[in-house]
């Protein structure tokens, strides 16, 4: 006889048995719940309102979340904070760069009217002469208190004036420089553009405004003249001021007196003053600001004393103690003084000289 289990045929479709079992991975949970679009009436509900047993839910909203919301936010304030300050920003970069100038130059030789007053001792010569207060080495060269302009900023203004005096010091003060051992500390400062001009001028010297070696910088005839103190004395100015939207321009003026003495003759023969006026003319372009590098596009120089039958163009040939020039000027140049000789030659004022 059949007991109270199952009947014969096994349990009903969708009964406590298997069936039961396809269902079971499926959790019903509360998101599950809330998100359903059809809501089964309470049985309250259905007998005050005659309602039916379902109802249709409002579709959720969906949205971004807040943490969403907030990021969008925050990058449309910093795209708008981009374009404020580039509509707004005073230095705008350059259109475009303007094509490098060759260097053009002048040396002016200034020989002495009589003999090169010399002494022992250095120092005396420096006491007694228009150096006297003028200050040892770079110190001779100041940074000047300076402005940004219209197209370049204050660290922009400044870069060109340091670049400016650091080609100074090196192609005026530098001792391996001064006795013609190197030329690049004074090179590596130059655009690229005027590197040719540049190592023409040493290569194949010529005095035609374009390619002397004094005009780049100063450098003595090692066989004939060497340093008989270190602490040259230097004075002058530098000034920045903006020439176009894309070019800032320095103007040099300084005056370098050096004691030198005849190569090899050691501490006992007498010292004489040589001076070197140099006015410089820089410019500068953003490239140039970046690099560190310059484009020198004038340079006027007087130097003596010297003596105008004497080359100057690839080094500089001082008279020293007691000798006198073969040949002089049309007229005597003070390279102490503001203002600007015109001659090719010329001589060199008594009151430039020490007093001995």
């Amino acid at each position: 006889m059949g007991g109270p289990g199952n009947p014969p045929e096994g349990a009903p479709e969708g009964g406590p048995g298997g069936g039961e079992e396809e269902y079971r991975s499926v959790v019903f949970d509360e998101s599950f719940v809330r998100a359903a679009r059809l809501q089964e009436f309470s049985a309250q509900e259905r007998i005050a309102d005659h309602a039916p047993a379902v109802r249709r839910r409002p579709p959720l909203r969906r949205g971004l979340s807040r943490q969403a919301l907030v990021l969008v936010l925050l990058i449309a304030v910093a795209f708008g904070t981009a374009v404020y300050m580039g509509v707004r920003h005073p230095y705008q970069a350059p259109a475009a760069l303007q094509p490098v100038e060759p260097l053009r130059m002048t040396v002016i030789p200034l020989a002495p009217e009589g003999k090169v007053p010399g002494h022992t001792d250095p120092a005396y010569l420096y006491a007694h002469s228009p150096a006297a207060q003028y200050r040892i080495g770079a110190e001779g060269i100041p940074l000047p208190a300076s402005r940004r302009t219209a197209h370049f900023s204050d660290s922009q203004v400044v870069a060109a004036l340091t670049t400016a005096k650091d080609y100074i010091v090196r192609s005026s003060l530098y001792p391996e420089v001064l006795t013609g051992e190197q030329v690049r500390p004074v090179r590596v400062l130059l655009d690229t553009d005027q590197l040719g001009q540049f190592d023409e001028s040493f290569d194949r010297p010529a005095a035609d405004g374009r390619h002397a070696p004094t005009g780049w910088l100063v450098r003595f005839d090692p066989s004939g003249a060497e340093l008989a103190d270190g602490r040259i004395r230097v004075q002058g100015t530098l000034q920045a001021a903006e020439t176009d939207p894309s070019t800032l321009e320095v103007t040099a003026d300084h005056t370098f007196v050096y004691a030198l003495r005849p190569t090899g003759t050691g501490d006992k023969a007498e010292a004489s003053l040589f001076t070197v006026r140099r006015e410089l003319h820089f410019r500068f372009d953003t490239e140039d600001l970046r690099l560190h590098t310059a484009q020198l596009v004038v340079s006027y120089v007087q130097a003596g004393p010297l003596s105008c039958a004497e080359d100057s163009t690839d080094h500089l040939r001082p008279l020293l103690a007691g000798q006198t020039a073969k040949e002089g000027g049309p007229a005597g140049t003070d390279p102490y003084a503001t203002g600007g000789a015109t001659a090719l030659c010329g001589s060199l004022a008594t009151n430039a000289q020490p007093k001995v």
